[in-house]
């Protein structure tokens, strides 16, 4: 080990430094795509220079008589060549879910209901004393099914005891006979406005869509405090290695919020987490009267709304505005009524907190931005308000994006998963103005990247790839499905770093590398500005920055 590396990892939390030698990728203000040859980082943990070639240490003066010595760097990292490029960012994730998804049953690698039967008694046979079995990431699309399965079929896996498991949208759940009892659902129980509960034989057939999901969750132990430090750690160690340095957290609840802060005041939150909050109550539970500051040196802040307006595509949940190709007379679900989502919105919105509204059907969002328009009168300057997923847009309506400063916060990777899926929910000659990147860039729309994790891996590369490709991880279909919309190599680095940053209101504090700017950075093991993007997908992250320190280092 060098001894300039020795130094490093002996350096104080803030240390002044230079990562030199490096191929440096970075973007500047304006979106483009800039080269360096090393960082310069100051002594707060801020990007001081980004040198266009090697560092070379500037001469230093003999002090005059009654001064002291100027004071040199204190680390000093050759990186050997390392491509260097900003910490990317989630613009839509879930952190707690993320962890939780980590610590409990995942069927999000299953790909047949009886690999999932497997895996749920394999589970139950080695968690046993457990009251309930809890899980997530099963998806009926991806075993092949056709249909939803069946509280009798999980109960072949699992009878004894309640289970409850999420879809992998966190749209609908599948409850076995024992967890239908302990929430006393029965055949006459009704679905609430915005839920459904699927019937046969006029009895509950074991899948809860959307707010119906509420009459399980009610009887379902929540985690225990410990259990969410648990996750919130495995979700960070999962979230570094792959290269992800913040993320915009999508429905914090009072209990995410609290494992946040015990995290922080133990020196041990390194991802840094825009917070948006789960409903009103919770807003004003955590928040108050505004939003909160920037906390732990930019690493939390409360600053936003979360709402839900619709369902998903893949349960059919998601509000279009004619009925789903493969499944007559259903339309989706609209979770909020229209007085109610202008209400709430209006209510965030005096307050000077930042909206943003899951909206994936084209009914969802012609509504939200009919909201928007509305509102838009009365709460002006600069709100960047944000929709969520915009998955399904009606082609006339993309314009209205622009016009109200509407931020689009869109996922890559949901249309590498859902290209087949929509295709027979929608029929192709609705769909011009699905997953449509490119349009919404033609718009001027700023365009934020990220995941939707746990729905979707975190890692960000593969993102990157399908943003460029509109494949997926098989290449498939040939040349990318609706071509048209695929982005640049910029944009889809842009849409990760500074428009992320932006979409957050954090873009002078950290995303892009501009001087002033916190430190966040990766070096990774290949260029890939020049990579082709079925490589950009294996992209290995060797080492994480945040705030000028390293936080993960592959193979340590």
């Amino acid at each position: 080990m060098s001894v300039a590396l020795l130094a490093l990892l002996a350096a104080p939390a803030f240390a002044s430094g230079v990562i030199d030698n490096v191929n440096g990728i970075a973007v500047d203000a304006n979106g483009r795509v800039v080269h360096f040859g090393a960082l310069l980082i100051d002594d707060e943990g801020k990007v001081a220079q980004l040198i266009p070639g090697r560092y070379q240490e500037p001469p230093r003066k003999k002090p005059k008589k009654g001064e002291s010595w100027p004071k040199g760097l204190d680390y000093k990292l050759d990186a050997g060549g390392k491509t260097l490029i900003p910490g990317l960012i989630d613009a839509h994730g879930h952190v707690m879910g993320y962890g939780l998804s980590l610590i409990t049953l995942d069927l999000s690698d299953t790909r047949s209901l009886a690999e999932a039967q497997a895996k749920i008694r394999a589970y139950a046979q080695a968690e046993t004393g457990r009251k309930w079995i809890i899980g997530t990431g099963w998806n009926q699309e991806q075993w092949g099914l056709g249909r939803f399965p069946t509280a009798a079929e999980l109960d072949a896996a699992v009878s004894d005891i309640p289970v409850w498991l999420e879809r992998v949208d966190g749209h609908a759940g599948w409850a076995n006979s024992a967890a239908i009892r302990a929430a006393g659902v029965t055949a006459a129980s009704k679905a609430p406005a915005g839920g459904r509960i699927e019937m046969a034989g006029g009895r509950p057939a074991g899948i809860f869509v959307d707010q119906a999901m509420d009459l399980v969750t009610k009887v379902v132990p929540p985690p225990a405090p410990k259990d969410r430090d648990i996750a919130l750690e495995k979700a960070q160690q999962a979230l570094l290695r792959q290269g992800i340095t913040a993320i915009a957290d999508m429905g914090t609840s009072i209990a995410d919020w609290q494992a946040f802060r015990r995290s922080a005041d133990r020196g041990a939150l390194r991802v840094r987490i825009m917070s948006y909050a789960a409903g009103l109550d919770n807003m004003v539970l955590i928040a108050g009267p505004e939003p909160t500051p920037w906390l732990y040196d930019d690493h939390l802040r409360m600053g936003g709304l979360k709402l839900v307006l619709d369902g998903a595509l893949g349960s059919r949940g998601a509000w279009l505005k004619a009925d789903y190709a493969d499944a007559p007379g259903q339309r989706g679900l609209s979770m909020i009524p229209a007085t109610s989502l202008r209400n709430m919105m209006s209510r965030a919105a005096m307050d000077n907190f930042q909206i943003a509204v899951h909206a994936i059907g084209d009914a969802a969002n012609s509504e939200l931005l009919d909201a928007i328009q509305e509102l838009s009168e009365t709460y002006k300057g600069d709100r960047r308000w944000r929709v969520e997923h915009a998955q399904i847009v009606d082609p006339a309506e993309l314009p209205r994006f622009e016009q109200f400063g509407i931020v689009a916060s869109m996922q890559p990777v949901h249309e590498a998963s859902d290209w087949r899926m929509a295709t027979a929910r929608m029929g192709a000659a609705r769909l011009r103005g699905a997953y449509a990147w490119k349009s919404m860039l033609d718009h001027r729309v700023p365009l934020a990247f990220g995941s939707d994790v746990p729905v979707e891996s975190p890692n960000p590369f593969p993102g990157i790839a399908v943003a460029m490709t509109r494949e997926d991880a098989k290449g498939d279909p040939v040349g990318g499905w609706m071509p048209e919309q695929r982005v640049s190599f910029e944009a889809a680095l842009d849409g990760f770093t500074r428009q992320a940053a932006f979409a957050g209101f954090a873009e002078k504090r950290f995303g892009s590398l501009i001087p002033g700017q916190r430190a966040d950075f990766l070096l990774i093991d290949r260029d890939i500005s020049l990579a082709r993007p079925a490589d950009i997908r294996t992209t290995q992250v060797m080492e994480t920055w945040i705030g000028g320190k390293r936080v993960f280092m592959k193979g340590k």
